[in-house]
């Protein structure tokens, strides 16, 4: 909300935008849920470990920004505050992040079960009426696959049409911009972040879009196991296999430029029309700032590019955060 999440190796960032127009950073080193083991980077393995911990961090990114960004009282509330002791405020703020927590936890696992309802149950339990005018399983699982389609371009296309949702899709375009800038041998400054490209291979996306794909194409395994029930239940169990092969295919997609490559990347990146916006010059500043604490891009572009330091913007002063941004503890 208002922001922009940015990680390199292990660290990540939250960049957001204050109410009063500075930039608070977040910075922080970031942990896998399921530890360092070596079995957690093999093929298919790491696909299900990464789409946990994108999970995970993403929900405490969201606590943080929708903090940030949502952190202006009126009047009225700021007299209220003053007239409290230090003890009582202190008291008032952790009764009310525990709330907040608490009801952005609930959201969070509503989501999740109206995402597996939804997108996973719904489009069989649908195409299943099918069999009532003779249609075999193969039929079925054909026509869930097309409602599964509809119905995840659809709500994709819905939720684009929100304000608030438009906002985040702009900051989404800022992020890809920012990333799409260094990648093309570009210094990271505003101008040059503008003019980049808001579409991105290795996109958040393209990866659901796999997923939903992949899932079509796995779901055949099904077609010949006669109960019901294990059929729409086997559909649940297979998500950690289908988010496994779809991170292997997106990552192989985002380092090749084959035309397999081109024709597998093709329908997440017109997807991305829907899922990002382009955004204004002070959303590429935040997105500027969360990359900026996290990875060092002058020295990519001299070791990628052979750039030399006087051709990059200067440096910020040591010790000092850039104007109007304010940096949090790692």
């Amino acid at each position: 909300m208002e922001g922009i999440m940015m990680r390199h190796e292990n660290r990540y960032s939250v960049g957001v935008r204050r109410p009063d127009g500075g930039i608070e950073l977040d910075i922080k080193d970031f942990k896998s849920v399921f530890g360092s083991s070596p079995i957690l980077r093999k093929p298919l393995i790491r696909g299900v470990v990464s789409f946990v911990d994108s999970l995970v961090v993403g929900m405490k990114c969201l606590m943080y920004s929708a903090e940030i960004a949502g952190d202006e009282e009126d009047e009225e509330e700021k007299k209220k505050e003053e007239q409290l002791s230090e003890e009582e405020r202190e008291k008032k703020k952790k009764k009310e992040d525990k709330a907040f927590t608490l009801m952005l936890y609930v959201t969070v696992a509503f989501s999740v079960v109206l995402s597996v309802a939804l997108f996973m149950f719904l489009p069989y339990a649908l195409a299943s009426l099918l069999r009532r005018i003779g249609a075999n399983e193969f039929l079925v699982t054909v026509a869930e696959a097309f409602v599964k389609l509809a119905l995840f371009l659809g709500y994709m296309f819905l939720i684009s049409r929100m304000k608030d949702i438009q906002r985040t899709f702009m900051y989404h375009g800022a992020e890809h911009k920012c990333i799409n800038c260094v990648e093309s041998g570009l210094p990271l400054t505003v101008d040059n972040v503008m003019k980049s490209s808001r579409k991105h291979r290795r996109c958040g996306t393209s990866f659901l879009f796999l997923v939903m794909l992949v899932s079509i194409f796995l779901h055949f395994i099904f077609v010949l196991v006669p109960s019901y029930w294990v059929r729409l239940f086997g559909r649940l169990l297979m998500v950690p296999v289908v988010a496994g092969i779809s991170y292997e295919i997106i990552q192989w997609a985002g380092r090749t430029d084959s035309a397999l490559a081109r024709m597998m990347s093709a329908p997440g990146l017109a997807l991305q029309r829907l899922t990002t916006r382009e955004p204004d010059p002070d959303m590429a500043e935040v997105a500027i700032a969360a990359v900026e604490a996290v990875f060092d891009w002058r020295k990519y572009l001299a070791e990628e590019f052979g750039m030399n330091e006087a051709d990059l913007p200067p440096r910020e002063k040591s010790g000092e955060p850039p104007e109007n941004i304010e940096a949090g503890k790692a």
